[in-house]
């Protein structure tokens, strides 16, 4: 009988490596909610108003008096009428326009009224910038995120620190007013804002909870 012929070895098959998992992209920065003019509560007064749009109207320089400005003017008739935006605010509530624009597009007093509002309560309450950069002092990591322990021994005794309003948002009722004054806050009031900010490291990123507090 002929000798059998040693039959093929079987190749193992290798176990298909997965492909490397490609990193993670790193979460987009926080942006500042934008500005919008319709949702700004007017609280100014018909007198007051009557005052705002005849100030408005020096700045007019349509041909046929339509009661419109530049946007290029709006932050000058703002500091006319008292308030001090920085030029970065007035291009934020304009809805950040680019350079050719400020002296294309024109502003009618109806959407000029509540940016004077939004800026005016600002100018009392600090804008969005002022309190994150409040709370980047308490940042050690510099990763935009501060201990939550911190942040509720700021609110709860550093009166001076955190303004009253921030106190007060999320709060009803009574709780509210006496924050408003200034009153310290309990335990079960910082819980109250604080609820749903921490992340598992019991870590809370400032620029969410100013966005919050701001949108509240």
């Amino acid at each position: 009988m002929p000798p059998k012929k040693p039959e093929p070895k079987k190749e193992v098959a290798k176990p298909a490596t997965a492909p490397a998992a490609s990193p993670a992209p790193p979460p987009e920065p926080l942006k500042e909610p934008a500005f919008d003019p319709k949702s700004v509560k007017i609280d100014f007064t018909a007198d007051q108003i009557e005052e705002f749009k005849e100030a408005f109207s020096l700045f007019d320089r349509t041909p046929t008096g339509e009661l419109k400005i530049a946007y290029g003017q709006c932050g000058d008739v703002l500091r006319a009428l008292g308030q001090n935006p920085t030029n970065a605010e007035v291009l934020r509530v304009l809805g950040k326009p680019k350079p050719e624009e400020m002296n294309s597009k024109m502003l009618d007093f109806e959407t000029f009224l509540p940016i004077l509002q939004h800026i005016s309560r600002n100018k009392e309450q600090g804008t969005y910038e002022d309190f994150v950069e409040g709370l980047r002092v308490f940042d050690k990591e510099s990763n935009g995120t501060v201990m939550g322990a911190e942040l509720r021994h700021v609110l709860a005794t550093l009166g001076t620190i955190v303004p009253n309003w921030v106190c007060s948002a999320g709060l009803e009722g009574e709780e509210s007013r006496l924050a408003e004054q200034g009153e310290k806050m309990s335990e079960a009031e910082v819980e109250q804002l604080l609820a749903g900010q921490e992340d598992a490291n019991g870590c809370i990123n400032y620029e969410a909870f100013v966005k919050h507090i701001m949108s509240g």
